[in-house]
């Protein structure tokens, strides 16, 4: 009987080149969970078809890089920020630009489309929140109330509210009806990146800098719980579609939490480093990442997650598939949304075909399609995906099949281990009986291969050993029988020279620890370096690590030069080893190092000024040395490319 395939709970599943230049910004269409939409510094809007590797069109006019986008729900709409403070709407199905809004005086920082008038709210670098209505082409109202750039908008479910985050820590909530503030929420202590409205309650979720997340009761305005403890900034949160969890999309992870009270139901290993945006669909999570100029889109399978229930107490394992709970089907702690009937209050879409309500009076509509322009790259996939054949079904399709799952490297059934490879499935000729093989002979020496770049840190079994290395070559038309004298000669042969490693590591490792029991950390640095084996200082660096207090101005000099060895190692651990103790260098010594460089030369002789910076000048020109090494490594993907490009923004003052 053929054993079942267990498929991950989280897989990469593609990476694509987005822009000619560095991605600013991108957004997953909500509805179908299959169109991005993405932003460069290029000027440029490009849209791509989920799994798909080709742009399906690339949309121009801004003349300064796009820092915002969003699409509106039935992704017929697009609408794009840029870093002058202009915003740019295109109508995806007619491929041409729909409006042009000028008004804000500094770069767009955040969008969102009224979830069912045909309105757009904008927040810039100004402070200011502006709401325009796009058929008439004009502001309608400005918000006032923040003192820092505001990073996030969401319109409520009704379409009644509009929720803001901004860098000044706090969340506001406007009254669209009655045109001013309602409540504003204190309580972060940091700049807040993300607001979510409750799908269906009177409840809001923001998320900041501060590494908490907060959730907000928009009937009594106070705040109902906070989770504290994220592993980094909060940038993107998203409710379940029946509001029975949310999910925070952490560092390299997926957590998922209640709030009455709150607690983590689950943790999804998933290593997409600063993911920047979530979308739901056929009971899988998408989500997004960009660096540089790459995109990676990532699916966890919600089937397999925790939402309701006891309190998570490790990360999900991918081998072992968990029981789907079913959501809380309890009655609602708090006011439903009422939402207005789509056949009386929902406002009329603008009519595409109708050159006279498209166009206002000005010549400004003229000049705005001659300065844009809806460049098609992948004629097919538009037309599937812009203009069906079938109006009514939109497409990207509602029903539109889950992306399969990839099964675990090392588990695969009996039928496709006798199954041949599909690039085998050739023809060939008959075989000449004279010519037939002779019976295959085993031998002991392995085919070679190339080692891999990276060795990972855990591992089920030593890299590139095998049984069959230690076991003496047979001859199968003897059928030699193996005795166990020949089988324990030849693991012998490999046990002595093990052993004098081992003891080496083992006296070396003594030596250090004998100069340590004197108290002198950095005599101890110098004799670990001294043995020449990175072993050893990784062993030592990994103890420095977990006691910043140890370190001082002189131990830098020492290993800096160590760092930049073990950033270039192939072993997994021997990297974020010295991953972990340049940004402990960094947080810790670099602002001291800058403003000693910086200062005014003294007048007279101080001996320890002038050794004070000497130590500066030599740990600067060190970490100059590594600032290249970490910037041709901030582009790689998952948590080694995370970790170097968190190194490289704390290095930018180098520059």
């Amino acid at each position: 009987m053929a054993t079942p395939v267990v498929t991950k709970t989280a897989w990469k599943l593609q990476e694509i080149v987005a822009h000619a230049s560095n991605v600013s910004s991108l957004v997953l269409g909500k509805a179908s969970g299959r169109l991005l939409a993405t932003g460069g510094d290029d000027c440029r809007v490009n849209l791509w078809s989920i799994n798909k590797p080709n742009c399906i069109m690339s949309l121009t006019g801004h003349t300064s890089p796009v820092e915002s986008v969003r699409l509106n729900t039935p992704e017929e709409l697009i609408v794009a920020g840029s870093q002058s403070g202009s915003i740019r709407v295109w109508d995806l199905e007619a491929a041409k630009i729909l409006r042009t809004l000028m008004g804000h005086k500094a770069n767009i920082c955040s969008l969102d489309f009224h979830p069912y008038g045909e309105f757009v709210a904008s927040g810039s670098q100004d402070t200011n929140i502006k709401l325009w209505d796009i058929r008439r082409k004009g502001c309608v109202f400005r918000y006032r109330g923040h003192s820092q750039a505001v990073r996030c908008l969401r319109f409520s479910p009704d379409g009644k509210w509009l929720a803001s985050a901004a860098d000044d820590h706090t969340v506001k909530l406007w009254d669209l009806t009655a045109g001013k503030m309602m409540s504003e929420f204190p309580g972060h202590t940091g700049p807040v990146n993300v607001v979510e409205f409750h799908p269906n309650e009177y409840l809001l979720a923001s998320g900041s800098s501060d590494r908490t997340i907060r959730f907000w009761d928009l009937e009594k305005f106070q705040v109902v719980s906070c989770i504290e403890g994220e592993p980094g900034p909060v940038r993107s949160v998203l409710f379940n579609p029946d509001g029975c969890c949310l999910y925070s999309g952490c560092q390299d992870s997926l957590r998922v939490y209640g709030w009455e009270p709150e607690r983590c139901f689950d943790v999804v290993l998933v290593n997409w480093g600063k993911v920047a945006d979530l979308a739901i669909c056929n009971d899988q999570l998408i989500g997004v990442a960009f660096s540089q100029s790459n995109v990676s889109s990532y699916v966890v399978d919600l089937t397999r997650v925790t939402r309701t229930g006891t309190v998570a107490q490790d990360p999900v394992q991918d081998s072992q598939p968990l029981a789907q709970q079913s959501p809380n089907p309890s009655v609602p702690l708090r006011r439903i949304y009422e939402r207005p009937s789509t056949t009386c209050s929902k406002p009329q879409r603008v009519k595409r075909n109708s050159e006279s309500e498209r166009r206002s009076p000005s010549s400004e509509d003229d000049r705005d399609e001659r300065e844009s322009r809806a460049e098609i790259q992948n004629a097919e996939e538009y037309t599937e995906i812009f203009q069906p054949k079938n109006s009514i079904s939109r497409t990207p399709p509602r029903r539109s099949e889950p992306f399969p799952a990839p099964p675990e490297d090392d588990t695969i059934t009996a039928k496709e281990a006798a199954k041949p490879s599909a690039a085998m499935d050739v023809q060939f000729p008959a075989p000449n009986p004279e010519a037939l093989p002779q019976p295959l002979v085993t031998t002991s020496t392995p085919a070679p291969k190339g080692d891999p770049a990276i060795i990972p840190a855990t591992r089920n079994e030593p890299i590139g050993l095998k049984a069959s290395d230690f076991l003496p070559a047979v001859k199968v038309p003897q059928q030699a029988e193996l005795v166990d004298e020949d089988a324990m000669s030849q693991i012998r042969k490999g046990h002595d020279t093990m052993c004098v490693v081992l003891t080496s590591r083992h006296k070396n490792l003594d030596t250090v620890r004998a100069v340590w029991t004197t108290g002198d950390v950095k005599m101890s640095v110098d004799s670990a370096v001294a043995i020449s084996d990175l072993s050893v200082v990784v062993d030592l660096l990994n103890i420095l690590n977990q006691k910043a207090s140890l370190w001082k101005l002189d131990l830098c000099t020492t290993v800096l030069p160590q760092i930049e060895k073990l950033l270039q190692s192939k072993y997994e651990s021997y990297v974020q080893t010295g991953c972990t103790s340049l940004k402990l260098i960094l947080q810790r010594f670099l602002p001291l190092i800058t403003d000693i460089l910086a200062a005014p030369p003294s007048v007279g002789v101080d001996i320890s000024r002038e050794e004070r910076l000497h130590k500066c000048r030599l740990c600067y020109k060190q970490l100059k040395s590594i600032s290249g090494l970490v910037k041709s490594k901030s582009g790689l993907s998952g948590r080694h490319g995370s970790a170097f490009r968190e190194l490289h923004l704390l290095m930018a003052s180098l520059d």
